[in-house]
């Protein structure tokens, strides 16, 4: 498998959003590797309400998960 995830750090809670996000896309890739599969796929999942919300269920965890890598950006963000 291709490396492609060096580190969980991010420089803002935005940017640890964005990785969640590709977190995310790389859990699918990964459990169906194939591209034209998935582009099939994808109209059907694309409407269906359930599937939006796991989805996003899957992105809210996966930020959970950098957030705490990042120390939740208290040394960084300024109130």
């Amino acid at each position: 498998m291709n490396k492609w995830l060096p580190s969980l750090k991010t420089k803002t809670p935005q940017e640890g959003f964005e990785l969640a996000i590709i977190l995310a896309q790389k859990g699918v890739e990964y459990t169906q590797p194939n591209e034209q599969i998935r582009k099939k796929l994808r109209p059907k999942y694309s409407r269906d309400p359930d599937s939006l919300a796991f989805a996003s269920q899957v992105i809210a965890i996966n930020f959970q998960t950098v957030a705490a890598a990042n120390n939740y950006w208290k040394d960084r963000v300024k109130f």
